[in-house]
């Protein structure tokens, strides 16, 4: 039993004197000081008296990180899942880029077995039914027109922990689509595409159909056209249905990938649970800059941007989850609770995990981040296990 005391971020407030009970594998009590039943003989957690304590965080769309790539080469996907980890997002989704069949599978299948051990939280496949026109930084020889039979191959190989699909709803097929996803309980995500708006509501809502819950987006205006006045195209589709709360939008509010004031103005505009922020982060996270790749391109990272080696395109972050959520807080000036939500119950709720993680409460998991005042990383606690510290 492990106890930690400083101010608590929760559901709803930020709590200045509390109390956190790790117990084994989960969370025995969280609460305001007095409130909260503390063992005598627990031992403390050994923190600064200014700490502030988060659920741990919880990305459902990263590429890798620590100089490694989720895909087919297992160490390789696995020292990237312990790098975010360390670094405080104690749930991680393991996404893929597009990639020719056989590699998407065996991508698939590695990450998959991670995913069974419990190391990461599922898997993402962004593509390869993507635009050409809004590709970003897929690779162009594996983009496909929507091919059903590939799905239930992606599913086989999945067993169970498949959870996400970036699609592009213009495609031929994209109903038939949708409806398949569903029925191999896999979240329909739009994104990569250059469809118009009524295609993007009907994709939004097909999916809400087809799933119960509301659609997902994939990095909103990142990989799609930019919203004009006259052509709304899918940003507008995807704002008016997350103001609606019927769509989750992710967000990369890296300071690269938008701008500050794009990130306040959708926190302002959604409804509430409809923002998640993510990292789409790729090898170079946490590392110095120089070249990388990302699944078969070539990757160039200088002053803080990641991009294709041609120049084409931005190619992923090299953000962690919580630089992310720093990086709201003081630059985009969204509130701390607002912020730690999108970073964490939200998306918990897009993968159906919101019973196990992304808050600070009594039966979830014992994961845990501590961050100073400034929300730089202090210590993380991972299924009550502390680990060593990382970038």
């Amino acid at each position: 039993m492990t106890v930690l005391r400083g101010r608590l971020v929760l559901a709803d407030r930020v709590v200045d004197d509390g109390v956190v009970v790790l117990e084994g594998d989960r969370i025995a009590a969280a609460g305001p000081l007095g409130e909260v039943p503390v063992p005598a003989d627990g031992p403390p957690g050994d923190l600064p008296d200014d700490v502030l304590l988060l659920p741990g965080l919880v990305d459902i769309h990263c590429h890798g990180g620590g100089g490694e790539e989720f895909g087919p080469d297992e160490t390789s996907a696995r020292r990237a899942a312990e790098h975010h980890h360390r670094a405080g997002t104690t749930t991680v989704v393991a996404s893929l880029v597009s990639a020719p069949r056989e590699a998407l599978l065996a991508g698939m299948r590695v990450c998959a077995g991670l995913a069974a051990e419990g190391l990461v939280a599922g898997v993402h496949v962004e593509g390869p039914f993507l635009s050409h026109a809004r590709r970003g930084a897929q690779d162009p020889d594996a983009l496909v027109g929507v091919d059903l039979g590939l799905v239930d191959e992606l599913a086989d190989a999945g067993r169970g922990r498949w959870s996400v699909m970036t699609f592009a709803p213009e495609l031929d097929g994209a109903d038939e689509l949708i409806r398949r996803l569903a029925e191999h309980r896999v979240v329909p995500a739009v994104g990569h595409t250059d469809a118009s708006a009524g295609q993007t509501a009907k994709a939004l809502s097909a999916a809400m159909a087809a799933t119960g819950r509301p659609g997902l987006v994939t990095h909103l205006f990142n990989g799609m056209p930019p919203l004009h006045h006259r052509a709304p195209g899918p940003a507008a589709a995807c704002l008016a249905a997350a103001a609606w709360g019927e769509a989750v939008v992710e967000l990369v509010a890296d300071g690269v990938h938008l701008a500050d004031e794009t990130v306040s103005m959708v926190m302002d505009v959604a409804a509430p649970g409809s923002v998640v922020l993510v990292t789409d982060a790729m090898a170079a996270c946490g590392m110095p800059e120089g070249r990388y790749t990302l699944g078969r391109l070539d990757v160039v990272v200088a002053g803080g941007t990641a991009r294709l080696a041609d120049g084409s395109s931005i190619a992923g972050g090299v953000a962690t989850l919580l630089d992310v959520v720093r990086r709201c807080v003081r630059h985009a000036g969204t509130s701390l609770v607002e912020t730690v939500a999108a970073a964490s119950r939200v998306p918990a709720t897009v993968l159906g995990l919101d019973g196990e993680v992304g808050a600070l409460a009594p039966g979830l998991r014992a994961d845990v981040l501590a961050v100073d005042e400034a929300l730089r990383p202090v210590a993380v606690w991972r299924r009550g296990r502390r680990l060593e510290p990382g970038p």
